[in-house]
């Protein structure tokens, strides 16, 4: 249809035009959540650290470090995993 109204509206190229403003709407908020995840990983993994008080000789300290990453880190491998799989 080539007007609509003599206002030269072509409803087909409207309609494009607002799924390729959906699909962009979609990205952003696929990035937006990418970015909050891969935030919320660091947060964890400092908060987990900052609330060890290593003791002991520098070895002792360094095992007490491991163990807290240990703990905390595949939770936040699977954040950082499940934001980049809503950015693909």
């Amino acid at each position: 249809m080539e007007g609509f109204g003599g206002f030269g509206f072509d409803p087909e190229s409207f309609q494009r035009a607002l799924g390729d403003m959906a699909a962009q709407a979609q990205h952003s908020q696929s990035v937006a959540f990418a970015d909050n995840a891969i935030h919320l990983a660091v947060q964890m993994t400092t908060a987990a650290i900052a609330r060890i008080t290593p003791a002991g000789t520098p070895e002792e300290q360094a095992t007490q470090l491991r163990a807290a990453i240990t703990t905390i880190y595949p939770e936040c491998v699977a954040l950082v995993r499940e934001a980049r799989q809503g950015l693909t």
